[in-house]
């Protein structure tokens, strides 16, 4: 079996596969939200087809999921993906559109966690808080991608930089980076969701990333991985 340390970076073989998995990627990820697409029914609807049975608020935050993935892959495969505020809040205007208090834009005041007596930052503090994420990131990304990255996802869920959509955003973020260098992305299936709630509520108490790291590397595909380690 493949592991980490196997795993030859190529952003073109990367990108390919991540693409492929796009209807899956924006399946587990509202599924996630509560919003219950089937696999197929999320397949029908990407390629243009309205899916009856289910509100339209529900289809237009998948729609909205789908448009951020490519998104994203435009900017992996332009080389303009980067961790700037202004990048983030871009992203964040097409994931969250007419779904958050506000999108394109960091919350303006204070937020709570539901479960969780944690409170996150105040609103004035996040462009300095963002910026020490992001520092710290750059130290720990040459050390171990996979770890550095799925810190930054947690750092971002964590501060709560938006009204909404934050989970989803540390994540896209998290992937912009394993693809921006070549690496595969990594997806959380819906099937975990209640493993997934758990931990984060941990994580959002105690700041320890021990768990949730070792959670979201169990959630990349083997079968990936086995294919980014085959030498040309």
């Amino acid at each position: 079996m493949a592991t980490l340390e196997d795993i030859i970076p190529d952003p073109k073989k990367a990108l390919f596969f991540a693409k492929r998995q796009l209807a899956e990627f924006v399946y587990d990820a509202v599924n996630l939200e509560g919003i219950h697409y089937t696999l197929p029914e999320v397949q029908t609807l990407l390629d243009g087809v309205t899916i009856g049975g289910h509100k339209l608020n529900d289809q237009r935050i998948t729609l909205n999921q789908a448009a951020a993935w490519q998104f994203l892959f435009s900017a992996v495969e332009n080389n303009t993906f980067n961790l700037s505020p202004e990048f983030a809040c871009e992203l964040h205007a097409i994931a969250a559109a007419e779904e958050a208090l506000t999108s394109g834009q960091f919350r303006s005041g204070q937020v709570t966690i539901a479960g969780t007596k944690y409170m996150p930052p105040a609103a004035t503090q996040l462009t300095q808080i963002w910026s020490t994420i992001i520092f710290n990131f750059s130290i720990l990304q040459g050390k171990n991608l996979y770890h550095a990255a799925i810190g930054l996802f947690l750092d971002l869920a964590r501060n709560q930089f938006f009204y909404d959509v934050n989970k989803r955003m540390g994540r896209f973020m998290m992937n912009g980076v394993l693809l921006a260098q070549g690496y595969p992305a990594i997806n959380l299936p819906a099937k975990k969701q209640n493993e997934f709630n758990q931990l984060m509520l941990a994580f959002y108490e105690a700041n320890d990333k021990t768990a949730m790291t070792s959670f979201m590397l169990n959630c990349l595909d083997p079968r990936l991985m086995a294919i980014m380690s085959e030498k040309k």
